[in-house]
């Protein structure tokens, strides 16, 4: 006899798979919404940190480029040195032959002596009748020609100082030049190959897919950490993004362009494919939305679980990125920022019944460690210093670099039973006081530094981060007023004798 199926049994089993489907449509509808609500979060926050990573290593690199120029400048204006370099006019048609030729000797000598402080390629005098003197190139004679004195001329912008920066003479942007009106009839002009800036715009590990260009007025390209970009107009896409901007940050969908202008309106560009510094969130992105599509075929909870499990790395993505930003790189502490938001957060919320004290420290005698070692042995006793005020100190404490050898912590513990709160600080002062007198640098170990201290009682000495950083920055120089090598607890009679 043949089976004929029940009505109602088919009916459950439409109810049945009407019930998988829909369950397994609420699991993929529910995970969706989750991991987009994640997305959108993360990628604002994502957002926000690597904006701020960049406009601040624009900002950096311009500051670099600034000080590199001035550093031009100052040893272009070395050669006065010599009184002959600004008294001597080689057009003067009563020279006298020999008295002409020992003093252009005595101006060369100075010019050629200046010019190994740097890469140059020309370093030189040039007069209004074609005459130089030092070192012209001979690729600047032929580029001038008879025109020198006169195109040179013409580089000079700033009318008070009587001076000026130029590139893409003749459109060969592979050359800068600096040229200094000396007198009527002279100008001094140095002039370096724009590969030169390549220590300038050194760019850092974490933004390294950055590209780093220095453009003119008109964005024409003079120096860029991609190949074979110098001499070129900046990309449209990247102009359209910041033209006439001094000084801003632009990220959408494509790119992500910073700006800031340096000396003689020449702009630092620094511009990244938003793709490229985003690309570990589209990758974690792909990997949830897969994770999502098993879930729905195993169950909800499983769904719920690998979700969960997969957005980690987006929160520890972003949580480095977050613990990079805050941190002195050199010395793995807070840094100057992140030291005072946390400070001033701390005491903003804190009842005024919990002491809190504000240590402020100055290395005594760093500058000869820098100026004996270097600034690169410099930078190891920095980052000891701070490993040092790590192991002195509890991880409640905050403990940042608020300067070049400057540090700072705030006291956040409390003494042990039966033991004042000014004898814990003391006690404090004293282990760092003692640190630094077992400190010593150099391979012979002849270099000795110490540390004067400041310290000042949060809410006794000051209710905020602000006033109670100028008490225990009046008691540092309390500090350094007795000698150095040791602390001050503020008070009005110890900085009024200071």
């Amino acid at each position: 006899m043949q089976y004929t199926e029940q009505p109602s049994l088919k009916k459950i089993k439409q109810l049945k798979y009407s019930l998988v489907g829909g369950f397994a449509a609420i699991v993929i509808i529910a995970i969706v919404a989750v991991s987009s609500l994640a997305f959108h979060t993360t990628d604002k926050a994502l957002k926000n940190k690597v904006s701020s990573m960049a406009s601040s290593l624009n900002v950096q690199m311009k500051l670099n480029m600034d000080s590199y120029l001035s550093r031009m400048e100052t040893i272009t204006t070395l050669a006065f040195a010599a009184e002959e370099t600004y008294k001597y006019d080689a057009t003067d048609p009563n020279n006298d032959e020999y008295t002409a030729l020992k003093t252009e000797k005595i101006i060369s000598d100075k010019l050629y002596s200046l010019c190994i402080m740097g890469n140059f390629l020309d370093y030189g005098i040039v007069y209004r009748n074609n005459h130089t003197v030092g070192k012209i190139s001979n690729g600047t004679r032929t580029m001038f020609g008879e025109k020198i004195y006169e195109d040179l001329e013409n580089m000079i912008v700033r009318p008070r100082t009587l001076d000026g920066w130029a590139a893409g003479y003749h459109d060969n942007f592979k050359r800068i030049y600096y040229v200094k009106q000396i007198n009527d009839n002279a100008l001094i002009v140095i002039s370096f190959y724009t590969a030169e800036l390549e220590a300038v715009f050194d760019n850092p590990e974490t933004l390294s897919d950055m590209s780093v260009r220095l453009t003119d007025q008109n964005y024409n390209i003079l120096y860029s950490s991609e190949e074979d970009e110098v001499g070129n107009p900046l990309p449209a896409d990247i102009v359209s993004r910041v033209r006439e901007q001094g000084s801003a940050t632009v990220l959408d969908d494509e790119y992500l362009v910073s700006i800031n202008t340096c000396s003689d309106d020449w702009y630092v560009v620094c511009s990244v494919p938003t793709r490229i510094i985003l690309e570990e969130k589209y990758q974690i992105r792909m990997l949830i939305y897969a994770a999502a599509a098993v879930a729905a075929l195993i169950a909800a909870l499983l769904g719920m679980v690998l979700s969960v499990r997969l957005t980690k790395p987006v929160e520890r993505f972003v949580s480095s990125l977050d613990t990079k930003a805050r941190t002195d790189q050199l010395t793995g502490i807070l840094n100057k920022l992140s030291f005072e938001e946390s400070t001033a957060h701390r005491l903003e919320n804190e009842i005024h019944t919990i002491p809190h004290a504000l240590i402020l420290l100055d290395v005594d005698d760093f500058k000869g460690v820098n100026d004996n070692l270097g600034h690169a042995y410099g930078d190891q006793v920095l980052s000891s210093i701070g490993s040092m005020l790590r192991a002195t100190f509890s991880t409640e404490d905050y403990v940042g670099r608020v300067g070049g050898d400057e540090f700072c912590v705030l006291l956040n513990t409390q003494p042990a039973e039966g033991k004042s709160y000014e004898d814990h600080v003391r006690e404090k002062c004293d282990a760092v006081c003692e640190s630094f007198r077992h400190h010593y640098t150099g391979d012979d170990g002849k270099y000795k530094i110490s540390a004067s201290i400041g310290c000042a009682v949060f809410p006794q000495h000051g209710e905020n981060f602000q006033s109670l950083y100028k008490s225990a920055d009046e008691a540092l120089y309390a500090s350094k007023h007795r000698g150095k090598d040791t602390y001050t607890i503020y008070s009005t009679e110890v900085t009024e004798d200071a």
